[in-house]
């Protein structure tokens, strides 16, 4: 499975952005797809898983409300839609990927597959 994320770059708070992840290769249609974040100095972070199939979504307290994702199951990709950033929200986002859904918000060593990063970076 490869994954490859694009979207993202620089913003000021309270603004916008929507990072994109194409899947390629042996995807599972059982599985999830979600979004980590690793700021500087910092762990790396769960932002949102989505199953592909159904499309529940589960994201971390920290977005909850300002971001999104969802998914679009014929062009095997996944968004990230990020409103009302906050210089917080800067990190280096990479999209992963498992086999299987998940129920809960998942940690990121729970993903098997990861992309590129992709950075953000959001002043105040």
């Amino acid at each position: 499975v490869q994954l490859q994320a694009s979207g993202g770059g620089s913003v000021q708070a309270g603004g916008s952005l929507r990072l994109s992840c194409e899947a390629s290769g042996r995807t599972s249609r059982n599985g999830a797809m979600g979004w980590i974040r690793q700021a500087p100095g910092k762990e790396r972070e769960s932002v949102g898983v989505v199953n592909w199939i159904g499309g529940r979504l589960f994201l971390a307290d920290s977005v909850e409300g300002r971001f999104t994702i969802s998914r679009d199951n014929v062009r095997n990709t996944v968004y990230l839609q990020m409103n009302s950033l906050k210089p917080e929200d800067s990190a280096v986002y990479y999209c992963a990927a498992r086999n299987t859904r998940v129920v809960v918000l998942i940690p990121p060593e729970d993903f098997t597959y990861w992309g590129q990063g992709t950075k953000v970076t959001v002043s105040s």
